[in-house]
């Protein structure tokens, strides 16, 4: 509905991410619809593709949205327009984060794992839970074991994360896991994969704003050249924050796939939510 900012699909990964945004009421209603339909329609006995999953609805990040500088959403002034802010506040994910996972466990029977900060407990991240679900990790809310056909759901809070995939030329997967275990730090989080016939590198830039779409291309290409490889293309997954994209000449935009359209803030504008 109107809460749907963006949806990127990858058939390979058989996977597709949507952004959703709005008021908390508008954003956890159009969460719980599309967990509905969902749990209802998809079989993950019948699933196949490369990336990683629990489930049918497989992670669900609430992000809150806060804005840098003096001047309100929509308005300029001598810093530019409104940025969103590189650390918003977390309590209102952490809370919205709760409700989704509560009510997903009560209505849809399905296990939810939840990740980002907790007081007092810490901060829990989701290559944790990946690797200990229903196994070290017992869910958070709704039942003990899988969902029959829907298998469980990751529900976090956390700030803004760029997703963001390199596909790989003249090597194959194996290259592409080397890099992606190479490259790998607490700012980013990567895996290597083989679809279709190709090679790609997708990673999960944590903090975007000290180490963007451009430094990770880079250091890729280095790597992969180094090799005997080279970069195909690039993929933006989703939205990215403007003061992001501010970050890259641009004159680099069309070759990293980035654009003032691919910005959080621009479709905010164009869906009036700003």
């Amino acid at each position: 509905g109107d809460a749907l900012l963006d949806l990127h699909r990858c058939t390979g990964h058989n996977r597709s991410v949507l952004t959703l945004a709005g008021t908390d009421e508008q954003v956890e209603a159009a969460a719980r619809s599309l967990a509905t339909a969902a749990v209802g329609a998809l079989d993950l006995g019948n699933h196949a593709g490369a990336h990683p999953r629990l489930g049918v609805i497989d992670v669900v990040p609430f992000v809150p949205l806060a804005w840098a500088g003096a001047w309100p959403p929509g308005g300029a002034g001598p810093a530019g327009p409104a940025r969103l802010a590189p650390d918003p506040p977390l309590a209102p994910a952490m809370a919205a984060r709760d409700r989704f996972a509560r009510w997903a466990g009560e209505e849809l029977g399905l296990p939810c794992f939840l990740f980002g900060p907790f007081d007092p407990r810490g901060y829990r991240v989701l290559p944790t839970i990946r690797r200990g679900a229903f196994r070290e990790l017992r869910p958070d809310t709704g039942p003990p074991r899988p969902h029959a056909t829907a298998g469980a759901a990751v529900v976090g809070a956390r700030p803004f994360l760029v997703a963001y995939n390199i596909w790989v030329a003249g090597a194959g997967p194996a290259l592409a896991r080397a890099v992606a275990t190479a490259i790998r730090r607490p700012t980013v989080r990567s895996l290597g994969f083989e679809l279709e016939g190709r090679a790609q590198v997708s990673c999960n830039l944590v903090d975007p704003w000290t180490f963007g779409p451009a430094a990770i291309h880079d250091e890729i290409a280095g790597r992969l050249e180094a090799a005997g490889g080279r970069v195909e293309c690039c993929e933006l997954v989703g939205l990215l924050p403007g003061g992001v994209l501010d970050q890259v000449p641009a004159h680099r935009w069309a070759e990293l796939d980035l654009g003032v359209d691919s910005t959080i803030e621009a479709r905010l504008e164009a869906a009036g939510l700003r």
